[in-house]
């Protein structure tokens, strides 16, 4: 008989009980003293992975463009930065430059502040140049400025009757000729931001040297004759024989409704009327003080609302790099003021495709059909941007008082005044400076490049217990009472 077979060589049962996991690593004493959970890397879900991609996405790209986009800047920057350490005499005031900014179509003028303080100003500030903004909230108020300036500066030279100015500016004068202040013999310049403010600017130039520098006189209306009472008509009496019994209730009544009545709100000044319509360039004289040469630049403004353009609208967040780099090479154009070229004159040019079909009539005092052939370039500058504004705008308001619309009537251009203009333009040797100033080759002119600051450096400078090697951000007290210690 064979022996039985021994337990360590018997099959183990199938219902056997799995190990035990492995005991959990052992957590850094100082970590569990801190509070500190064991933390296990490993890798995140899926929705962790979505949302970390996204905006890891978002973030870099807003990084990188507002970095290209601080560069662009500084690049212009650096381009006038030397004018700003030109000397001047004690007598002698800088070069100061007119800006006009209009709120956007169908947005407020908080909008156009902004766009000027982000693009406009970091150059101007560069170049030390002096300015004044001209800004307009409503369709109109820039043309109508514009128009009002011209015509105080042609009663100044004599072509009428001089008005009262203003105490503040007859001061200002008398301060300037008493100290001899002058200044600065160059080119001032003026500059437009947007297409719809570049309209009103072409409005506001015609209808100031070509219209009357008196206001014309109003039209007499016809008033419509109103029918007399009937004479024979008795007023009515009552049993004691005075007429006016009746009425004495009537009028108690009304003195007491009077009060309760709210006195109507008074509502927003529009701007002053033109004194001239487009129609009617041709057959009005040029002022004989009119300048023989208008420098001015038009400065882009994309400004795109809506709901449905939010893929545009955050392209454009995302790429502000190119329109920095756009506008401020225009900006530094006007600043360095160092050449001017007359607009270009098409005469095959076809009319503009923004012109509303409803509104051109050739017997409208506000017609815009051209006076001739030619189209000028000015016609067509920032043409682009008429396609962005808000469909409100468009809107013909059925008002029997607004004659014209700025903003939606084409640009009518007078021989005269359209060969006067001139813009500024930027040469191509400071088109090259710029470019090796970007490349780091180049520097502020008269200046040497300063050497990079290691990031480690820079904050223990800036936060922590180092000094800064540029003294110019710190401000000096000496000891204004001769003693020591404080």
């Amino acid at each position: 008989m064979a022996d039985p077979t021994p337990a360590s060589t018997a099959p183990a049962p199938q219902n056997a009980a799995p190990k035990p996991p492995p005991p959990p690593k052992p957590q850094n004493p100082a970590l569990r003293m801190l509070g500190l959970p064991n933390i296990k890397f490993k890798l995140p879900s899926r929705n962790w992975l979505i949302f970390l991609s996204i905006t890891g996405s978002f973030a870099t790209a807003l990084i990188y463009d507002r970095r290209k986009k601080r560069q662009a800047q500084e690049k212009w920057s650096n381009l006038v930065a030397h004018i700003a350490k030109e000397p001047l005499r004690t007598n002698e005031a800088r070069r100061k430059l007119t800006i006009y900014l209009s709120a956007p179509p169908g947005d407020g003028l908080r909008s156009a502040r902004e766009y000027f303080k982000e693009y406009v100003k970091p150059v101007l500030v560069a170049g030390a140049m002096d300015y004044e903004v001209l800004e307009g909230r409503r369709e109109g108020d820039i043309r109508a400025a514009i128009a009002s300036r011209i015509r105080k500066t042609r009663r100044q030279a004599g072509e009428s009757a001089p008005i009262e100015e203003d105490e503040a500016d007859n001061f200002l004068r008398q301060v300037r000729q008493n100290f001899g202040i002058e200044d600065e013999p160059v080119i001032k310049g003026e500059m437009v931001i947007g297409r719809h403010t570049w309209k009103e600017y072409i409005r506001g130039v015609h209808e100031g040297w070509l219209g009357p520098v008196d206001p014309p006189a109003p039209a007499i209306e016809p008033t419509p004759e109103v029918p007399k009472a009937d004479e024979t008509s008795a007023p009515a009496t009552t049993d004691d024989g005075s007429p006016i019994a009746q009425e004495q209730p009537d009028e108690k009544k009304e003195a007491e409704k009077k009060p309760e009545e709210k006195k109507p709100e008074k509502k927003p000044t529009k701007p002053t009327t033109a004194y001239i319509f487009p129609s009617s360039y041709p057959s009005q004289p040029l002022s004989p003080t009119a300048p023989q040469e208008i420098d001015v630049s038009p400065i882009a403004f994309p400004h795109i609302l809506g709901f449905l353009n939010t893929p545009i609208r955050i392209y454009r967040f995302l790429t502000q790099r190119y329109l920095a780099d756009a506008i401020g090479r225009d900006i530094a154009a006007i600043v360095l003021a160092s050449s001017t070229r007359p607009f270009t004159e098409d005469q095959n040019r076809p009319e503009s495709e923004f012109a509303p079909a409803n509104t051109i009539d050739n017997t409208s005092p506000t017609s815009s059909e051209p006076q001739t052939s030619h189209h000028y370039e000015q016609q067509s500058l920032l043409e682009q941007e008429e396609k962005e504004w808000h469909k409100s705008v468009r809107k013909q308001k059925e008002d029997p008082e607004i004659k014209e619309r700025e903003w939606l009537d084409d640009i009518v251009l007078d021989p005269r005044i359209a060969s006067r203009m001139r813009r500024f333009d930027l040469l191509p040797e400071e088109e090259e400076r710029a470019q090796r100033i970007a490349e780091g080759k180049e520097w502020v002119r008269g200046e040497e490049k300063p050497e990079p600051v290691p990031v480690w450096k820079w904050m223990w400078n800036t936060y922590g217990f180092g000094e800064e090697e540029d003294p110019r951000r710190k401000v000096i007290i000496g000891n204004l009472d001769g003693e020591d210690g404080e």
